[in-house]
């Protein structure tokens, strides 16, 4: 079985020693070290070569997000997983700005942030399901005009008659303009594209 390697920074000795009892039941996780000090992080990163960098230090706020973008630019292999009390919107986005691949609330379950590592070990982004993210991803003038007309309540096929291409290349830009919003819908890509500025 492959293990997913683990790396802890935190700045509370009991709960850090939570942490690493309740991922180390799981049989595919180990849990390779801890870190109290920031002047040990980048050593300790570089030692252990972790996969997933758990970060729970809630009396450094702000040099959470720091290291965050630090590891993010510097050790792209390591991805963050923000374990976090405060679960404001402007705080969450703040922590996907910077890198991480999940955020964790502390309100949330145990089974929350074991299935986040896992998630962020296979590649794949996990946060709050209540807020949408823009990666900044740009859209194409294709996608903006196909935008354009889905957000005047045009078909599909109506929307390859007017900008002259074939039913299934609207089809294959309406994906990618969800995908780049990171919305699940027509009707959700245009609210977001309206709060974004990217429709007027």
């Amino acid at each position: 079985m492959v293990k997913i390697n683990i790396l802890i920074i935190g700045d509370h000795g009991l709960v850090m020693d939570s942490i690493r009892q309740l991922l180390e039941r799981e049989p595919d996780l180990e849990v390779v070290g801890a870190v109290f000090s920031p002047a040990e992080l980048e050593k300790e990163i570089a030692h252990f070569q972790p996969d997933i960098i758990v970060i729970d230090a809630p009396n450094q706020r702000q040099n959470n997000l720091i290291w965050t973008k630090n590891i993010s630019s510097r050790f792209p292999a390591s991805k963050v997983v923000m374990l976090s009390g405060d679960a404001s919107a402007e705080y969450v986005h703040a922590v996907h700005e910077a890198g991480a691949y999940a955020f964790v609330s502390k309100c949330d379950s145990a089974e929350t942030l074991i299935h986040a590592i896992r998630e962020s070990y296979r590649g794949v982004k996990s946060f709050p399901a209540d807020l949408a993210f823009y990666d900044g991803s740009p859209l194409t003038d294709m996608e903006l005009a196909v935008l354009d007309l889905i957000a005047r309540d045009k078909t599909n096929s109506e929307i390859g008659e007017q900008l002259n291409i074939s039913k299934r290349t609207v089809e294959h830009h309406v994906s990618s303009i969800l995908r780049k919003l990171h919305v699940k819908s027509r009707a959700g890509a245009v609210g977001k594209a309206f709060r974004l500025g990217l429709l007027e």
